[in-house]
């Protein structure tokens, strides 16, 4: 299996520090403090424009539930479609039915939206009722990638699920096993040893930048009670740097 660091951004210098670090590939999003949502059109380009990595866009039209109606399937549906004409290389995406399964009817319009392009299953996995099951959905709809934790808030503590969804992969030939969730050089190397198998980790490497302000009006939020608004969550290059430097080294 060829060996991916995947590094999940929502600006051009968060993608640039991926791209300095060694990553292989970007998931691109927005609103990181949120878990990602959709990118714009105008940030891709702003990517494709300085980066020569692979781009997948993450489809995620809302905050919360991956529990979508009619109306927000069109919109990601036009949304890909956008996109895909603004040069995503490929697509992350899912959604389940309200009992926890991957909603196959809106799974198989989302993927005609994206036209081919390469599809990777995200986290929703993780909050299905049955990750397995959903795994083996996913490889019927032909997703080439899962991104997951095991099924847990950080993948160090979802080795069991981790393990037999490799173990599917291996199996039935099916989509890649793409470990998230708390993925930094330690836990890729442990991982690595842990699961002989694991060949595909996806990370942010997320550093807190000062922010440039001097005059800071503190009590007004513009988001969450909070939520701090004098730092920058950006990629840090030296930390993508060890993690695929961890990923290359052979296993002892």
């Amino acid at each position: 299996m060829k060996k991916v660091l995947e590094v999940c951004v929502d600006s051009l210098s968060s993608a640039r520090a991926a791209a300095a670090g060694g990553a292989d590939r970007l998931e691109l999003c927005s609103a990181l403090v949120v878990g990602g949502l959709t990118p714009s059109v105008e940030l891709l380009e702003q990517i494709r424009e300085n980066c020569s990595l692979p781009v997948r866009c993450l489809m995620r039209p809302r905050a919360g539930d991956f529990l979508y109606d009619a109306e927000e399937l069109d919109l990601l549906c036009r949304q890909i479609r956008r996109l895909r004409a603004a040069g995503a290389d490929g697509f992350v995406l899912g959604a389940l039915t309200p009992d926890g399964a991957l909603d196959v009817p809106a799974m198989e319009r989302l993927l005609e939206a994206c036209g081919g392009r390469p599809v990777t299953l995200h986290r929703c996995i993780d909050v299905s009722c049955d990750p397995e099951a959903t795994y083996r959905a996913a490889a019927g709809l032909g997703v080439d990638t899962v991104l997951t934790s095991g099924g847990a808030a950080a993948c160090e503590e979802g080795v069991p699920v981790l393990e037999r969804l490799l173990a599917l992969r291996d199996a039935q030939n099916g989509p890649e096993v793409l470990i998230g969730a708390g993925v930094q050089a330690a836990v890729v190397r442990r991982l690595r040893v842990r699961l002989p198998g694991a060949c595909a980790f996806h990370m942010s490497g997320k550093v807190l930048r000062e922010s440039g302000m001097r005059f800071r009006k503190e009590g007004v939020p513009m988001g969450l009670p909070g939520l701090d608004e004098w730092h920058i969550q950006q990629t840090d290059a030296a930390a993508v740097q060890a993690a695929k430097a961890a990923l290359e080294e052979p296993l002892p």
